[in-house]
């Protein structure tokens, strides 16, 4: 495809790609499109960085639409403004996740976001929470990691359900990163239950907190043991 490719021609394109079996499973998730996300990165390959097609691909409201749009734009192009106004018209899991690792990070905003987020209900509370999360892991200097686990216990349990997924990644993150806190962020995952019951898969770790820190933790340092809360 040209540098001048027209969003009629993309989403044709789009159109051509979706699958009712994948698009029947994705709707499970909440996912509301049928594209194979490889097919789609390679059609953003071919597209190569194009912001103002990025912006036609928003306006249309679709959601395999938009994703690709995550691929093509030019994050720090954006106001903080106008990716306030983005994510609070976005309704699939997977486009906020998108939007998040492909717009919002690599962008200008993101820390005043991750504050004006964090707060927010459903996908605004769990972009928040994940912008924090990463923060936990890589930047953590700054960051009240006290007040964090504060409010994790004061909120978590009622949370909704995306927020309350990416609450748990933060407090599990806590207890893997920082040793000095990993007590805490045990207990506090073994009072709540958040995702106790929760299915995983052979071979996976599980999401409930305490286990998902302790196998984190013997990995990390390849012992044989877990971690328990003193």
């Amino acid at each position: 495809m040209s540098t001048s490719t027209t969003v009629k021609e993309v989403t044709r394109e789009l159109s051509a790609l979706d699958d009712p079996k994948m698009r029947e499973v994705n709707e499970r998730r909440g996912d509301d499109h049928g594209v194979n996300l490889t097919h789609l990165r390679s059609l953003a390959k071919r597209l190569k960085t194009q912001h103002e097609l990025a912006l036609q691909l928003w306006a249309t409201g679709d959601t395999a639409a938009r994703l690709l749009a995550t691929l093509v734009c030019r994050p720090k192009a954006f106001s903080a403004a106008e990716l306030d106004t983005m994510i609070h018209d976005i309704r699939a899991p997977k486009l906020l996740d998108w939007f998040i690792v492909n717009v919002v990070k690599p962008g200008r905003h993101a820390e005043e976001l991750r504050l004006g987020w964090k707060d927010g209900d459903d996908l605004v509370g769990r972009a928040g929470w994940s912008l924090t999360t990463g923060r936990v892991v890589k930047s953590a200097e700054g960051l009240d990691l006290d007040a964090l686990l504060d409010q994790i216990e004061k909120e978590m349990k009622e949370a909704p359900a995306q927020k309350q997924w990416a609450m748990n990644h933060c407090l599990a993150e806590i207890g893997i990163h920082h040793p000095e806190l990993r007590g805490r962020a045990i207990g506090i995952g073994e009072r709540l239950a958040v995702l106790i019951d929760y299915p995983a898969s052979p071979g996976c770790t599980p999401p409930y907190a305490p286990m998902w820190i302790a196998e984190m933790v013997r990995r990390r340092e390849g012992v044989a043991g877990g971690v328990r809360a003193e």
